[in-house]
């Protein structure tokens, strides 16, 4: 192949930063006049940095004046949504996505980032209150609609499982893990922004796209960042990374309800907390306006050595949610 026909490649840098302020989850997002959200990105230099991670933390800093702590890596995204070009008109870039962790989510310094709730970009992953009704009225209806084009029976029914499990639908339980599932299921039918302007073609009727739209393939990468997280807190103690060095127990449901888009029983929760030996009291109580002061606890970090899993499991759900 001649140089001309190669396609050069670049390796880019993405990070979901994920914080919880007021019972709410919020992602960190670069946003300017007249263009999409964006999670905060760049490239990848390999003679100024080090690692992909100092990369990813120095381009962090420089956009949004914001230092990373916990990070841990998600996946390498390189396909649709990424910077699509034309052979020679520049390299396509392959990007690193990052899961980042923070307990203030304080404003940010530079002028273009600001903490967005995460469920304006997935409005059907909040279960707290009761079912959204965005499945049933829009989701639901347009992706029967997606079935009923399939190309053979076999498709059909290959699509009409994938709806039934991904969202809960004629019997299934609801999965809060599988955001990213269901993200796909609506990309693919063009129900999203993203969809589009990448170039497909809408199969069904819809009234509205739903949630709001990012950059290139950035909800992708945070639709795989909340997936991450729902699931490794169950197993892994990562929502104490979201939470201030002593809590009480009601902040530490509300931040696990938050993340998981679920509703908790309030007794079982706070029992099997204690029982798995996550957390320690402290002491210490917190004046409230109304009822008796708050036990402030704090994470234990002597469970690491003592359990294999040591999670927030969300089996203690609220009756009715």
């Amino acid at each position: 192949m001649t140089d001309a026909g190669k396609q050069l490649v670049s390796i880019g840098l993405s990070a979901a930063i994920v914080s919880v302020s007021e019972e709410w989850p919020r992602v960190l997002a670069v946003h300017h006049s007249g263009a999409p959200d964006a999670l905060p990105f760049g490239p990848f230099d390999p003679l100024a940095h080090r690692t992909l991670e100092s990369g990813l933390r120095s381009w962090v800093k420089e956009q949004t004046q914001f230092d990373l702590g916990y990070v841990e890596q998600l996946y390498t995204f390189g396909d649709r949504g990424r910077h699509l070009v034309e052979p020679g008109q520049g390299p396509r870039v392959v990007s690193v996505g990052y899961l980042a962790l923070t307990r203030a989510a304080r404003e940010p310094a530079a002028r273009d980032a600001v903490w967005r709730n995460w469920y304006v970009y997935f409005p059907w992953e909040d279960w707290r209150a009761e079912p959204p009704a965005i499945i049933r009225s829009v989701i639901a209806p347009a992706l029967k609609g997606f079935v009923s084009k399939a190309a053979s029976p076999a498709e059909a029914s290959m699509r009409r499982t994938r709806v039934r499990v991904a969202f809960g639908l004629e019997g299934s339980t609801w999965d809060e893990e599988k955001v990213l599932e269901r993200y796909e299921l609506i990309y693919e039918a063009a129900l999203v922004d993203e969809a589009r302007r990448d170039g497909r073609t809408a199969q069904v009727e819809a009234p509205f796209t739903l949630g709001v739209s990012m950059m290139f393939d950035h909800r992708r990468i945070l639709a795989t960042a909340i997936a991450r997280l729902r699931g490794k807190m169950k197993y892994r103690p990562v929502v104490f990374e979201l939470l201030p060095p002593t809590f009480t127990l009601l902040e530490l449901q509300r931040t696990v309800e938050a993340i998981s888009g679920i509703r908790l029983h309030k007794q079982n929760f706070r029992r099997l907390v204690e029982e798995q030996g996550l957390v320690e009291r402290t002491g210490q109580f917190r004046r409230i306006t109304r009822g008796r002061p708050a036990e402030l606890f704090s994470y234990r970090p002597d469970v690491l050595r003592e359990r294999l899993a040591p999670g927030v499991r969300l089996g203690f759900r609220r009756t009715g949610s």
